[in-house]
């Protein structure tokens, strides 16, 4: 999809405002009214400009993020094209190597921006988009989009990945409540598993990007068992990858995933998890053939149609618990926007983003987290996006950013990810930790 006004030659400023506010385009259809674009006078008029943008997001995504925009790019004369690639990742490089870098990328992983940013391809963000940063969002999130004191972008998307989705009729007609504790899990686990339904389901493919669930699932662990201290040491490699307290942590999870017993409820042995898409793996929960599914907020956009959200719905959530009821860890991730160009158009664009007008008007149509402190949980579209916001913005939860994320690419986005498959496969925790240990690149 195109958005973005079809702006004939300007002779006079006049004519510039009223074909950008008020004459019909695309075809005919009847364009914003100058009350419309109001809330865009500040992004200025760029009439016959155009931002390109690539992203991982496809399908239903793009086309919110598009809709989202609509109103800002016809206000302001900026032709904004969007192209979602599911190997991003893979292909960014390649296309900034080759000459055809975007002018404006969402990063999955800061750890892969930071690569863009000391290899000097990325843009520092200007005085406006700084300005936002600083008022929208915490000093970790912007630290995230920072490379030796220098901003580079901002937060676009933020995801709680610590749920546990669940069927409240499931745990109802089974008299199971929900955990308070590790233990408490631990025992609604063996009590589904004594009634001959598998109590995990799972998937791990996610093209280029497979493997990324389990590593989530050993960061929530390691975060529970050792606390913040340990996980941000092991995410700076201030410790090994392969430290006792991170195989302790891996051998928890393999308890539950590499456990035929436990795992896979509705596609079948544990190993199956390897060939189910993260988007599926899911849908177990809704047939009863699995109790629970661990998997982040933004999975309530990934249920089959018409499912329906709540504590007396379809499916809920639950934040995937500690040692002790009182302590509230969470693991994250987010995405960032960032430019490799530095035009006035491409200034506006990523000042927008980092609105919470953007933040606001994206939730409003459909599931969408952000960690931007002007976001209104009201605005959220289910019950579980209102509880990844309350949580974001309360300040005793001990929030963590995914750390295959933050880690280098060649690690987080590698080594790690093959080596969760591998383990998954049966590779053992030592040799799958020491491999990735050996991997880890020195400056």
């Amino acid at each position: 999809m195109r958005f973005g006004a079809r702006i004939a030659l300007a002779v006079i400023t006049l004519a510039v405002t009223a074909t950008a506010c008020g004459a019909p385009q695309d075809g005919g259809s009847p364009s914003r009214t100058a009350a419309d674009c109001a809330p865009y006078a500040r992004y200025g008029e760029h009439p016959g400009t155009e931002v390109t943008v690539y992203a991982e997001n496809r399908d239903r995504e793009a086309d919110l993020f598009e809709e989202t925009w609509a109103d800002f790019a016809d206000c302001t004369g900026i032709d904004v094209r969007y192209e979602g690639d599911g190997e991003f990742e893979a292909r960014i490089q390649l296309r900034v190597d080759g000459g055809n870098a975007p002018d404006v990328a969402f990063f999955p992983q800061p750890g892969l921006m930071e690569r863009f940013a000391r290899a000097g391809r990325l843009k520092p963000v200007g005085a406006g988009v700084a300005a936002l940063a600083e008022q929208g969002w915490s000093a970790d999130w912007n630290s995230y989009a920072t490379v030796d004191g220098t901003l580079y972008g901002t937060p676009l998307v933020a995801n709680v990945k610590s749920f546990v989705w669940y069927s409240p009729a499931f745990f109802r007609d089974r008299g199971l409540s929900v955990p308070r504790t590790w233990d408490e899990l631990m025992a609604v686990t063996e009590k589904v598993a004594a009634s001959g339904v598998k109590p995990w389901c799972a998937g791990v493919e996610s093209a280029e990007a497979t493997g990324w669930p389990v590593t989530d699932w050993i960061e929530d662990v390691l975060l529970r068992q050792q606390g913040t201290r340990v996980y941000d040491q092991w995410v700076a490699h201030e410790i090994p990858f392969d430290d006792p307290r991170v195989l302790r942590a891996m051998d928890t999870v393999g308890s539950l995933l590499k456990n035929d017993r436990y795992a896979n409820g509705g596609f079948g042995p544990a190993r199956s998890m390897a060939s189910i898409s993260f988007q599926e793996a899911g849908t177990p929960v809704l047939s009863g053939d699995c109790a629970m599914h661990r998997q982040a907020s933004f999975y309530a956009d990934l249920w089959p149609e018409g499912t329906e959200i709540g504590p007396d719905k379809d499916v809920y959530a639950f934040l995937l618990p500690g040692a002790d009821p009182a302590s509230r860890p969470v693991l994250g991730g987010g995405v960032f926007t960032a430019a490799f160009a530095d035009r006035p158009e491409v200034r506006a664009f990523q000042e927008y983003l980092a609105s919470a007008d953007f933040a606001n008007a994206r939730m409003r149509k459909g599931p969408y987290v952000s960690a931007h402190k002007g976001v209104d949980p009201a605005n959220a579209a289910t019950p579980v996006d209102r509880l990844s916001i309350r949580l974001l913005q309360d300040p005793r939860t001990q929030f963590r950013f995914d750390g295959s994320d933050l880690m280098p690419a060649s690690v987080g986005a590698g080594t790690f990810w093959k080596g969760a498959v591998d383990w998954i496969g049966g590779a053992g925790t030592r040799q799958v930790a020491g491999s990735i240990e050996r991997s880890w690149p020195t400056r």
